[in-house]
């Protein structure tokens, strides 16, 4: 990936459909945009796309490979592969429901009896899972043959887990990466692949050292398909040091709870410490087609201070209501709050440039979620008609729409942001960064060769100032 914004997108809300996603990337954005992560864009029966049937087939209802192709021809191009489960509708699974033990599919998928045995897991083993929703993690399937089987179901009953040892899984995993090296796409994003490592008596997630062996196994097979890998895990800045330690990128997940708390306690200590830390091989987010995560910021605030954020988001944001966060939208994540991040910070134009403002200097590439490109308010009319709660943060935009929120002001000066960091010498990976704090003032210096930008927040009166130059001088980016 290019040194740049990363525009993060579903195929189908900038426009209807991948050309119309072509005309706004090559038309409409200017220099804003380097690289684009498109969500998934594969046949699937649920999730918003995370429950893929296949990866040999874009769906129709997006376009076609021609279309993403001639987005992978002006732009690095980075998608999904869920590498630990794909959805019960796939060929795969349909014919292991057909012929059951017969099919030659039968093992690649994770029998729930078959990995406890027939008693299944002990009260303090189900107890010590890894869950992202609170209900089982397993469905009960009928088989042609008459019988249930019950399976491994992670996140939902429309994402059947893969048993990742089994060779009809490598095989089926190995081949699709490879051909989706073979279209042209730069980087393939590791969705939950934490969840993949299963051993008994341990948490099922991101399991030492077995979660490295698989992410080596991808990562191989990802290289020689002409491809990076980047996982997808959430779960705190520990994983995320040890795996930058071996050479991966990785999420920055903590930093929009880190600049949520700044902006609301006033206090910029902790946002300082942590961005003083960060690696230049991570993408930072302050949002992202899942919400704000929570569960990643536990090792860098105190329980009390992740309450008074969470309380601060939900009296100062617009378009917040905690039932949102629960079964009764279908919420599938229990350790996310469901709100764009605009809305998040109450819509409020100057706090909302501060908090990309520090994104962009934070070192790393930055990834801009669609929505917060336009600084989106919540979708309360399309959550209502749905029950999702995710959906709030997933506002499908029209063409007209977008033209509307190019004028905007907010949208204007985030744009100018996105270009100045874009093109901006000093943001260089191989260059060098100071971070200092005082109390309410945050300051970042980017250096690379002669090359300077320096970011000044005062977190307690809302004021952000950007300059950049050279020795020679420095000149105003952003005074607000």
């Amino acid at each position: 990936m290019k040194n740049g914004i990363l525009l993060s997108t579903y195929p189908d809300t900038l426009g209807q459909d991948l050309k119309d996603l072509n005309a706004v990337l090559s038309g409409m954005l200017g220099n804003a945009v380097s690289n684009v992560h498109i969500l998934p864009f594969f046949p699937s029966s649920g999730d918003r796309g995370f429950a893929p049937l296949r990866y040999d087939v874009v769906d129709p209802a997006f376009g076609t490979w021609d279309d993403i192709a001639l987005i992978c021809s002006r732009y690095p191009v980075m998608c999904d592969f869920m590498a630990n489960h794909i959805s019960p509708s796939s060929p795969c699974f349909q014919d292991v429901l057909l012929h059951g033990r017969k099919s030659r599919f039968w093992n690649m998928f994770l029998h729930w009896n078959g990995f406890w045995g027939e008693n299944g897991p002990s009260e303090d083993e189900f107890k010590a899972l890894y869950r992202r929703r609170p209900v089982h993690p397993y469905t009960d399937f009928r088989i042609t043959e008459g019988q249930e089987e019950r399976f491994w179901t992670t996140f939902s009953s429309q994402q059947v887990d893969l048993d990742i040892s089994s060779d009809e899984c490598k095989d089926f995993i190995e081949k699709s990466i490879a051909f989706l090296g073979a279209k042209g796409i730069d980087c393939i994003r590791l969705d939950a692949v934490a969840c993949t490592t299963k051993v008994r008596g341990s948490s099922c997630f991101f399991v030492e050292p077995m979660i490295y062996d698989v992410l080596a196994w991808l990562e191989n097979v990802a290289v020689d398909a002409g491809m990076r890998v980047l996982p997808e895990i959430h779960g705190g800045s520990v994983i995320r040091r040890k795996l930058s330690s071996r050479g991966y990128f990785t999420y920055d997940f903590a930093l929009p709870m880190l600049v949520l708390h700044a902006l609301y306690s006033e206090k910029a200590e902790f946002l300082a410490r942590h961005i003083a830390q960060s690696p230049s091989n991570q993408l930072t987010v302050l949002d992202t087609h899942d919400g704000i995560g929570v569960v990643d910021v536990r090792d860098e605030l105190s329980d009390e201070d992740i309450e008074f954020t969470r309380r601060a988001i939900f009296s100062n944001g617009k378009g917040l209501n905690p039932e949102y966060n629960t079964m009764l939208y279908g919420n599938l994540d229990i350790y996310q709050i469901n709100s764009t991040y605009f809305s998040a910070l109450g819509e409020d134009d100057t706090a909302y440039l501060i908090a990309r403002a520090v994104q962009f200097f934070t070192p790393g590439i930055p990834q801009v979620y669609y929505v917060g490109l336009f600084a989106g308010c919540n979708d309360i009319e399309l959550l209502e008609r749905t029950k999702v709660g995710r959906n709030i943060n997933r506002h499908g935009y029209t063409m007209n729409e977008i033209e509307n929120e190019l004028s905007r002001p907010v949208v204007r000066r985030l744009l100018a942001l996105a270009e100045f960091r874009n093109t901006f010498p000093a943001f260089s990976l191989q260059g060098e960064m100071d971070v200092t704090c005082e109390g309410h003032e945050l300051r970042i210096l980017r250096r690379f060769n002669e090359y300077e930008a320096i970011l000044d927040v005062d977190f307690s009166n809302r004021h952000l100032l950007v300059r950049a130059g050279t020795g020679e001088g420095m000149s105003t980016v952003i005074d607000i």
